[in-house]
C-alpha cells in the first residue's frame, strides 16, 4: 500500500509542478488545468506517508494549498454589485445545441453594457442579429468552424475602430462611455496542447498590446485563470480577471467541470455572478464592475 501511495505520489506531485511551465511549453498550461486534481492525488497520497517520510507528506499537503489559493481567493473579494456602473455578459452559445430565444432573454434580462459571443453560427445568429437595436456598437468575425465570435455595446462605437484578427478568434471594437474611450474584446481560445492555443495567443498578444486606452475583455479561454494563457493577456490589455472562480464549462458526456469563461477590466475588481446553460456547455457569466 505505501509503495503504491508513494509512487502516485511522485507522479501526481511531478504533474503538479510540471502545471507551472506553460511559459517554457504549451503542455504546462495543459497540466494547469487540472492542477487542482494533481494536487488532490498527492495530497491524498501523502496522507498514507505521514508516518514515514514527513518531508514527502507536507509537500502534498502544500501542493493542495497552492492549488486551492486561486480558488479561495475569489471567495474574500468585496464588491457591492449596486455600485457597479458597467455590467459585461459572457457566453459561449454552443454551435448548434443552445436556446437562442432562451440565452436572448437572459441577455435582456440581465440588460449588460457589453456582451461577449462565441461559437455563433447560423444556428443561433439570431441572438446576435436581435440585439442590433440595444447594441449599436457590434463586431462578428469568423473564428474557425465552432463559429464566429461576437462582441456587442450599447455605448456608441468610434468609427471604424471595429476590427478581426482573420480567423484567429477574436473582435472589438472601441466605444466611448460616460468615462471615456473604452476597447470592448471577445475573444475565443482553442484548446491547449496538442491544440494550437499556444500559437493563436502568440498572434493575438501583439494586436491586443496595440490596443490604445482602457480594454474590457471577456471571452472563453478554455483555459483556466492561473496559467500562462491568462497571464499573458492580462499583460496584453493591462486589465485583470475579475471575480471568484466560476466552474463554467459542464460537459454534456461526462461528469467533467472547468472554470475556462473569464471577464477582465482594468481595475480587475467586481462582482461576478454565472447564468444557467440555457442548453450551451458553457454556463454564462455577468460582472459588474467600474472603469
Amino acid at each position: 500500500m505505501r509503495a503504491i501511495a508513494f509512487t502516485v505520489f511522485l507522479l501526481s506531485l511531478a504533474l503538479f509542478a510540471a502545471s507551472f511551465l506553460g511559459a517554457w511549453h504549451g503542455v504546462g498550461d495543459s497540466l494547469a488545468v487540472f492542477r487542482h486534481w494533481w494536487a488532490v492525488a498527492a495530497g491524498v497520497s501523502s496522507l498514507v506517508l505521514l508516518r514515514g517520510p514527513m518531508r514527502l507528506a507536507a509537500a502534498g499537503l502544500l501542493a493542495v494549498f497552492v492549488s486551492a489559493a486561486p480558488i479561495m481567493a475569489g471567495w474574500f473579494e468585496t464588491f457591492d454589485p449596486a455600485a457597479g456602473k458597467y455590467s459585461f455578459y459572457q457566453k459561449n452559445l454552443l454551435f448548434e445545441g443552445s436556446r437562442p430565444d432562451a440565452i436572448l432573454a437572459d441577455i435582456r434580462a440581465t440588460n449588460p453594457d457589453f456582451v461577449a459571443l462565441e461559437e455563433v453560427s447560423p444556428f443561433n445568429k439570431a441572438i446576435f442579429d436581435a440585439l442590433a437595436a440595444t447594441y449599436p456598437a457590434r463586431q462578428l468575425c469568423p473564428a474557425g468552424s465552432s463559429g464566429g465570435v461576437a462582441i456587442l455595446s450599447r455605448h456608441p462605437p468610434v468609427p471604424g475602430t471595429a476590427t478581426c484578427l482573420g480567423n484567429n478568434g477574436l473582435a472589438a471594437v472601441r466605444v466611448v462611455t460616460p468615462d471615456g474611450p473604452v476597447w470592448a474584446v471577445a475573444l475565443h481560445l482553442k484548446w491547449p496542447f496538442p491544440r494550437n492555443q499556444s500559437r493563436q495567443v502568440k498572434l493575438m498578444v501583439p494586436e491586443l498590446r496595440a490596443l490604445d486606452g482602457p480594454v474590457v475583455l471577456a471571452g472563453d479561454f478554455n483555459m483556466v485563470p492561473w496559467s500562462h494563457t491568462m497571464r499573458q493577456i492580462e499583460r496584453a490589455t493591462g486589465s485583470t480577471r475579475a471575480g471568484a472562480v466560476h466552474f463554467t464549462f459542464h460537459h454534456l458526456d461526462i461528469p467533467l467541470f472547468l472554470p475556462i469563461d473569464h471577464i477582465l477590466v482594468p481595475s480587475g475588481q467586481g462582482q461576478l455572478e454565472t447564468r444557467p446553460l440555457l442548453g450551451s456547455d458553457h454556463k454564462g457569466l455577468l460582472l459588474r464592475f467600474n472603469l
